[in-house]
């Protein structure tokens, strides 16, 4: 596994309305207005935190993601960064850690990621990196009852035994998620061949191709 990992999430406009469609049809997928990623050592010690969020002039929030995240185009043009600068600064960090990604319900997040990589007119930082997807690995804590997996507050109540509510907040859910990894890797739950499934389910389902197999 890479020397580090990098634990990611996202808040969006809205859902796609499809999910086999090339990035390059914008319509379908919407644009992402909160960034947060952690990057941490092996060990787990955090080496760097970043929430950012994105204002572009052409965002518009549908009111179910509003219900979601409460995030609106007011705040956003308060407080966020054109998308160029954000996702610059993720590849950046891509680029100098090489670091394992993981999030929960990964594939949503590489999804949107790489339609705004596409939008912003800049080289996707994904196609060199190998992924893993916390969700995923909830299904087996579901004995067989869900084909998705755990939500990530569910997750939490089960491998933590905390109550989390949940929080819609890509920050927060990015520490969760850091959280749970950690402790399914110390109950000596992560062989290499879960890392390979993990990471071939989600790389099957995106778009682009991958340079660097796991």
């Amino acid at each position: 596994m890479n020397s580090h990992l990098l634990f990611i999430d996202t808040e969006t406009t809205a859902v796609p309305r499809r999910w086999d469609l090339p990035y390059s049809d914008t319509g379908n997928w919407p644009s992402a207005v909160q960034v947060s990623w952690i990057i941490c050592s092996q060990d787990g010690t955090e080496i760097k935190k970043s929430d950012q969020y994105i204002f572009e002039e052409d965002l518009v929030i549908s009111e179910g993601s509003f219900r979601v995240h409460g995030i609106t185009e007011e705040f956003l043009r308060s407080r966020g960064r054109s998308r160029r600068e954000v996702l610059t600064d993720l590849a950046e960090d891509i680029i100098k850690y090489q670091p394992f990604i993981v999030g929960h319900f990964l594939e949503f997040d590489l999804h949107i990621l790489s339609a705004d990589y596409l939008r912003a007119g800049l080289q996707n930082p994904f196609e060199n990196s190998s992924f893993y997807c916390t969700m995923l690995k909830s299904r087996q804590y579901t004995s067989g009852t869900s084909k998705t997996g755990l939500r990530l507050p569910e997750l939490c109540r089960y491998i933590l035994n905390e109550t989390i509510e949940p929080s819609h907040n890509a920050v927060i859910d990015a520490e969760m998620t850091a959280r749970c990894f950690f402790e399914i890797r110390r109950r000596n739950e992560l062989s290499q061949k879960d890392l390979e499934e993990k990471h071939h389910l989600i790389a099957e389902k995106l778009h682009f191709p991958l340079l660097k197999p796991l």
